[in-house]
């Protein structure tokens, strides 16, 4: 069951945003490349050494999770090479094309192997990289090579490659925003706002690398480059090893979910599902990356107290139970998930998805909301979601935020085709 009408033609073809910036880049990417064959390059064993660089890079980007810089290194080098004014004391000469161009035959030397194992996302990627390392070349080579910065020595030239880099990593947070809302149509404002907070994280680390290594070239030259990228592959490692951690951990709490489903306590693939579309609803609620963990954990969990329970309810379905009865789970849940060693944030979650909603925190009246729909979906036969949607909302003075089910609604009618609802 999906509960939505059968969606129109014109909804499967690729939003106009994306199609936008994708056309961007690959504008961006055909002129450069062309006025580089056609002048040739500068400083060819810098443009060899930046682009072996990116390449490796580009090579090592993780695709194994959900990282805002998934190839930090050739991020910094592509940048780097961008605002690379100087060679061993020389100026530079070559100009936004040359640095696009190597930027862009990099990338793709690098990409092959993701493209080859139909990794999602490696367009974005390129698109992203094109557009940001353009953006950044224009606003630092033509100046430079009109001698603009010529007086611009010391901390002055630092703090300028710095506040030019800060500029590009906005521009990038911009463009990563504008592509996950076209890819998924979740709400910009909440998506800009993550990609900004995750520029606090590893992309400090690409713009102070970067920095580092425009101005270590411009005086040692190329050797500098081996030198300050070890730092950030140490760097992107550890950032490899958390999110090992994390994932490891998720797979543990979700396998701690199915215990209800193995026992017979709750329909198979229910928890999973609640998760799924609670985390919808939350995105189009403007929930935070951490306030997403939260409510994807404790929907995960949400149903755990039916395990204390000597006679299993019904199908599982405890939507329809007393509220005494419901809140009798809900506190039994949310002590099982405290001795599981989980943040006590999923706890009280779980403990209080029962409560009325005018007193409870959001992810609970998401988890409350979505599981009574599944529920009343799943068994309410032909026309059930829309059904159960209607029962929600005409529950919405007592039982359910007027918020969350709007929310629900519009996540249903938006992106019904892609969420594992139940059926």
């Amino acid at each position: 069951m999906t509960g939505c009408r059968r969606a129109s033609t014109s909804s499967c073809r690729p939003p106009f945003l994306l199609v936008l910036i994708h056309a961007s880049a690959a504008l961006l990417a055909t002129l450069s490349l062309a006025t580089t064959l056609w002048t040739g390059l500068d400083e060819r064993g810098a443009a060899l050494a930046f682009g072996v660089l990116v390449t490796v890079g580009e090579l090592s980007r993780w695709t194994g999770a959900q990282v805002r810089e998934a190839a930090p290194l050739g991020a910094a080098a592509a940048l780097s090479y961008a605002l690379l004014g100087a060679y061993a004391g020389a100026p530079t000469r070559h100009g936004v094309a040359q640095v696009v161009a190597v930027v862009l035959a990099a990338s793709l030397l690098g990409a092959v192997p993701h493209i080859a194992r139909g990794q999602r996302g490696t367009f974005d990627h390129l698109a992203r990289r094109i557009l940001t390392v353009g953006f950044a070349a224009i606003c630092f080579q033509p100046l430079y090579n009109q001698g603009t910065f010529r007086d611009w020595v010391g901390p002055a030239y630092a703090l300028l490659l710095l506040a030019l880099l800060s500029l590009t990593a906005l521009c990038d947070a911009v463009l990563a925003a504008a592509l996950a809302h076209s890819r998924t149509r979740w709400p910009f404002g909440p998506l800009l706002r993550d990609e900004l907070r995750a520029l606090l994280g590893i992309g400090s680390a690409v713009c102070a690398t970067g920095a580092v290594m425009a101005l270590a070239v411009a005086v040692a030259g190329l050797w500098a480059l081996p030198v300050f990228s070890l730092p950030l592959l140490l760097t992107q490692m550890s950032f490899r090893r958390y999110a090992a951690v994390r994932a490891t951990y998720r797979q543990t709490i979700a396998s701690l979910a199915r215990a209800t489903e193995i026992a017979g306590y709750t329909p198979a693939g229910h928890a999973r599902r609640v998760a799924a579309l609670g985390q919808a609803v939350g995105r189009d609620l403007g929930l935070t990356e951490p306030e997403l963990t939260v409510l994807e954990y404790a929907a995960l969990m949400h149903d755990i107290g039916q395990l204390s329970l000597v006679d299993p309810v019904p199908a599982g379905a405890t939507a329809g139970l007393p509220a005494g009865e419901q809140r009798r789970i809900a506190l039994l849940g949310g002590a099982v998930v405290r001795q599981t060693g989980v943040n006590p944030q999923v706890a009280m979650v779980v403990e209080r998805q029962a409560d009325p909603w005018r007193e409870q925190p959001v992810a609970a009246r998401v988890v409350r909301a979505v599981n009574a729909y599944e529920e009343k979906a799943r068994d309410a036969g032909p026309g059930g979601p829309l059904k159960a949607l209607e029962e929600l909302r005409l529950a919405t003075a007592e039982e359910y935020a007027p918020e969350v089910v709007e929310a629900l609604a519009r996540v249903l009618s938006r992106d019904c085709l892609t969420l594992p609802l139940a059926g």
